[in-house]
């Protein structure tokens, strides 16, 4: 690996970048630099201010405070086009494309060449069949084919090639790999090493560790919004690099779950479909397993293929020893299956609504057969609801816009709870809640296991999946690649076994 230049002139420096949003602070006084002709990886677990930081470098955000200079020049970055005159492009991990357009018009989307002021697509695609041969990606084939036909690794591709088709000093990759193959991140790792030979500087992210050794110069760490620290990748401790990480010991807050486990509730074999690949596990009644990964990892769609919301296409799902077919919620709901989904304001809640209408919104069958409403019903079913479930709002009337993050998700979990499932999905629980009320949630969690229902936990916080969960299955590259008991596993196991690639896996296995 050819060592970063050690000129002491960054190419840009950030220096005491703070950001909030709301009461939630994201970033807290980080300070970053990068040099010419460098990569530079950016670590840190899900949530460590990561994308807040590179969504500032791009003009989506602006810092609460802070200083930026590009070339020691102090400068303001309050809008792509900011970004853009600097040189500073970003590649997402959410690819940004026009699906219904050609692989050409989104690679030239905005510098479309014209001719007598109408669009020459005969030099677009010339430019285009170009562009795709002197970045050396082969790999896009027929410049012409429509984005929206592509699979995801191509359409990767094209947001790359994107990226370089113009003068770039600057250059932000978030998780660029993770759609990608073998032989395809060899040859983004060739185009990146030939940029930091022309002098420019890279910011790379990813969670993979075994890319981060081969191809960064530097390595700077973030948790929980800080900058924890920075070295170089030639001086790599790995096990010193995880601890960066995960950083905090196991809090001691969490409560001991009941374990009392029954009979198995929800039994998975070789379940197959986009992002789940040949997935198998066991779910008693009265336990929680929990499902650790990273960002990208397919955790979410393993979710929703249960949650009947994306259909399976292949393998078996059976629920108390019956095979069953999920094609959609409602087929979910009838099996016994409830999921609590990721993003509980886009998918969990009717945000112009009330609180009583969400949590009296499942059982319309029983409140409001035939002509005339049952009211009385109804607010009974509200009035349990918001009782068991400690939820803290002015009235049932009250707007759940209103809400603090913590009761709009006990809303979100207690709407369904009139007649509780024998299985509960809970994707990202305590995600944007404060700690008091992440603890109300750990107990409500606690109280629901007591009964004897069958949790999956979906989270990204290491420590609370590790001790909310009797048992933990590891999930990379949608597959579980480890399972267990959870107290037979340390932090830096589980982010050791997180960050490998699957090639690595694979030569292991």
């Amino acid at each position: 690996m050819t060592p970063a230049p050690e000129s002491t002139a960054a190419l840009l420096s950030l220096r005491g970048i703070r950001k909030r949003f709301g009461g939630v602070v994201a970033l807290e006084g980080v300070d970053f630099d990068l040099r010419s002709g460098e990569i530079h990886a950016l670590l840190g677990e899900n949530g460590a201010g990561k994308s807040t930081l590179i969504n500032i470098l791009g003009g989506i955000h602006c810092p609460d405070e802070g200083k930026i200079r590009v070339e020691g020049e102090a400068v303001q970055i309050g809008s792509v086009t900011d970004a853009d005159r600097l040189g500073i492009r970003l590649i997402h991990q959410e690819l940004a494309l026009a699906p219904n357009l050609s692989i050409a018009d989104n690679l030239f989307l905005g510098r479309e060449p014209v001719r007598f002021g109408l669009l020459d697509r005969r030099r677009l695609v010339t430019d285009a069949e170009r562009l795709r041969d002197e970045l050396g990606l082969p790999e896009l084939g027929d410049v012409s084919a429509c984005v929206g036909e592509l699979n995801v690794a191509r359409r990767q591709l094209v947001e790359i090639a994107r990226a370089l088709a113009v003068r770039v000093r600057i250059l932000v990759l978030d998780e660029p790999t993770a759609s990608l193959s073998e032989s395809e991140t060899e040859a983004l790792f060739g185009k990146l090493r030939r940029l930091r030979g022309q002098g420019v500087g890279i910011i790379y992210i990813s969670h993979r560790l075994e890319e981060i050794s081969r191809l960064a110069d530097r390595i700077t760490v973030l948790r929980d919004g800080r900058s924890i620290g920075t070295q170089r990748a030639a001086d790599l401790n790995l096990q010193q690099l995880i601890t960066w990480m995960v950083g905090r010991e196991l809090r001691e807050h969490y409560p001991r779950l009941p374990h009392t486990p029954g009979e198995v509730a929800l039994s998975v074999r070789r379940l197959r479909a986009p992002g789940v690949n040949e997935v198998s596990f066991d779910l008693r009644g009265g336990e929680v397993l929990g499902l650790a990964g990273l960002v990208g990892a397919g955790r979410t769609e393993l979710a929703r293929v249960l949650g009947g919301l994306v259909p399976a296409t292949g393998g078996e799902i059976a629920i108390g020893g019956h095979p069953v077919r999920l094609h959609s919620p409602a087929d979910a709901r009838v099996a016994g299956i409830t999921l609590v989904p990721e993003d509980r304001k886009r998918d969990g809640l009717v945000m112009t609504q009330t609180v009583g209408f969400n949590l009296a919104l499942p059982w319309t069958h029983l409140w409001a057969r035939g002509c005339l409403p049952d009211y009385q019903r109804r607010d009974a079913i509200v009035a349990r609801a918001v009782k068991d479930f400690g939820i803290k709002a002015s009235s049932a009337d009250a707007k759940i816009g209103t809400l603090s993050g913590g009761n709009q998700q006990k809303v979100v979990v207690g709407k369904w709870m009139e007649q509780p499932p024998k299985i509960l999905i809970l994707d990202e629980p305590t995600r944007g809640v404060d700690v008091g009320a992440r603890d109300e949630i750990f107990a409500l969690i606690g109280r629901l296991v007591a009964q004897g229902m069958a949790v999956l936990l979906i989270s990204s916080d290491l420590p609370e999946v590790m001790n909310l969960s009797h048992r933990l299955a590891l999930y990379r590259d949608g597959r579980i690649v480890r399972q267990g008991v959870s107290a037979g596993f340390t932090p830096g196991q589980v982010m050791a076994e997180l960050t490998r690639t699957a090639a690595a896996y694979a030569r292991q296995s």
